[in-house]
């Protein structure tokens, strides 16, 4: 960066898309993502011919995903969504951000399954105790009585709580022609498709 020039900072609001809709909700995943993929795009042929159009590894590798299991289990991923939504609303945008970050690893690189709820569970419980604390650190931090435990996050996944938001946002973004991802609206003006590059980006701010 240039000298006299102050980094740029934004925040990011994060808005659930399904990738699946159709996905049973009830099933802990469907199918692996190269099947998925194969299916999509009509046969090896066609997947292979899709790949040559972007740069997704290169992209993951400097965004700190090491590399993309293919064969990570798909799923319907209504509870995922639910669940970052709610853990933003108790715990405020930073943990909600960092187990973001968690999912990603968990489902990317380690092909866990986004509906396997036990298991969600309990990373999410493993998140909540290392950024927000944990019950025998009474100083670490005012939400330390509050964690929840993995029993509480599996019977939450179970529920319905948080349901209806996710539809709303959901059908807004079906209203706005949004039918892939990634996509950025920023400040409600400007839509970058795909995953752009960070020059992209600098260029707008």
């Amino acid at each position: 960066m240039p000298p006299n020039q102050t980094p740029l900072a934004f925040s990011v609001l994060r808005v659930p898309f399904f990738l699946e809709p159709h996905y049973d909700e009830d099933k802990p995943f469907i199918e692996s993502n190269r099947e998925r993929l194969v299916k999509k795009w009509g046969g090896n042929a066609g997947w292979n011919r899709q790949k040559q159009h972007h740069n997704l590894k290169g992209r993951g590798q400097d965004a700190g995903i090491p590399h993309f299991n293919l064969d990570r289990l798909t799923s319907n991923t209504m509870a995922s969504h639910r669940l970052i939504q709610h853990i933003g609303k108790k715990y405020g945008l930073g943990v909600s951000e960092a187990l973001y970050d968690v999912l990603n690893i968990y489902y990317f690189v380690d092909g866990h399954a986004l509906n396997d709820r036990p298991r969600l569970a309990k990373v999410t419980h493993d998140c909540l105790i290392k950024e927000v604390g944990s019950d025998d650190d009474a100083d670490a931090n005012e939400n330390n009585n509050n964690i929840m435990s993995e029993e509480d996050i599996l019977e939450f996944l179970n529920g319905s709580e948080g349901r209806k938001e996710i539809d709303q946002a959901l059908y807004a973004l079906n209203e706005m022609g949004v039918h892939g991802i990634p996509k950025f609206i920023i400040e409600g003006k400007r839509v970058i498709d795909g995953a752009a590059h960070s020059n992209t980006f600098i260029d707008i701010f």
